[in-house]
């Protein structure tokens, strides 16, 4: 069975939507942050990277919320999560999934990982400061250019949808309102509708 490490709050909910989605027969096992335990022995022998998600399978471990939702879209393809005989929109999921990783979840974590690039109080504080300006404008290029139609990809659903939604749902947190997106915040509305989400969520 597959095992899925996960805590709540992060970006591991896009993986936990994905498995869902899939029908995929998992286990969930959820670390306590507030206390560290994603730092324990134990689990740093698991991903020594000490975050989340990561994925333990019958063939080794995997960690990288973009390398999860492609493996869980391959090792399940009945369950049509990502467009696998099309290359060209293949990679613009991947695309969007990058920058999701990459740009997004970084500005994001700014706020509440200042410390992962700087040590001063003040150097902490003004990226801080930055966040609502980087998650806003973050989220104008996903409304304008990547949003395609219903999903990120148009008219069919992909691990891409849960991903967004996952991201989509800190923007409170980051003081930035979703209604200035009204297609993002069509989307989440449309993502809760979704019963694998629901599970995911519960």
């Amino acid at each position: 069975m597959l095992k899925l490490y996960s805590a709540p709050g992060t970006c591991s909910l896009a993986a936990n939507i994905a498995l869902h989605e899939a029908g995929a027969d998992h286990e969930l096992v959820t670390l306590d942050f507030a206390n560290h335990q994603q730092r324990s022995p134990e689990y740093l022998a698991i991903n020594p990277k000490g975050r989340v998600p990561t994925l333990v399978t019958e063939h080794g471990v995997l960690s990288e919320t973009v390398a999860l939702l492609l493996y869980v879209a391959q090792r399940f393809p009945a369950a049509k999560l990502a467009p696998l005989d099309d290359p060209f929109a293949l990679a613009r999921m991947q695309e969007v999934n990058s920058y999701l990783a990459s740009t997004v979840h970084v500005a994001h974590a700014h706020k509440r990982r200042g410390a992962r690039w700087a040590d001063e109080a003040s150097s902490i504080a003004d990226m801080q400061r930055k966040v609502p300006q980087t998650m806003t404008e973050a989220f104008n290029v996903i409304e304008n250019h990547y949003l395609q139609g219903p999903w990120v990809l148009g008219a069919s659903y992909s691990v891409a949808d849960g991903y967004l939604f996952t991201i989509a749902s800190w923007l409170k947190t980051d003081d930035v309102d979703i209604a200035l997106f009204p297609k993002v915040a069509e989307h989440t509305a449309r993502m809760l509708e979704r019963p694998a989400v629901q599970r995911a969520l519960a």
